[in-house]
């Protein structure tokens, strides 16, 4: 049995693929440096596309890179449209992610939870345990 895989599903991959090495060969901004393209969500009608992405320095300001991703939209989207050779290439959007961010928080979180809850369970070391008594 074939597995199902949507049209907007095979687009977002073909851009992922795209984006990743045109950004890295052909975006000579010097802002925008070296990133990870992380995901692309393509809309229904596959008229805009979100690209979120991550610096690889994680000193680097994303602010300033997301500027220079969006002054070079039109750039790719035109490189894009060669690659793809697409009747519609998708409007490219560009976000920094913060899932990663998010996920070490949540992360920490719930290690610090566990850590308490583990010091509330555990007997004081200055009572002494109470032997179990025979049952009668």
């Amino acid at each position: 049995m074939p597995r199902e895989f949507h049209r907007s599903r095979r687009v977002e991959e073909q851009i992922h693929r795209a984006l990743v090495d045109l950004v890295r060969r052909e975006v000579r901004d010097p802002r925008v440096g070296p990133i990870t393209i992380t995901a692309v969500e393509v809309s229904r009608d596959l008229s805009h596309a979100k690209v979120f992405f991550l610096p690889f320095d994680p000193a680097r300001d994303p602010a300033a890179v997301l500027e220079a991703l969006r002054s070079a939209a039109g750039f790719l989207h035109i490189q894009l449209r060669k690659h793809l050779k697409m009747r519609q290439v998708p409007e490219l959007r560009f976000e920094f992610d913060e899932s990663i961010d998010k996920a070490a928080r949540l992360s920490s979180l719930i290690s610090a939870a566990v850590a308490s809850d583990q010091a509330r369970a555990a007997p004081d070391e200055d009572e002494a345990p109470v032997p179990d008594e025979p049952a009668p």
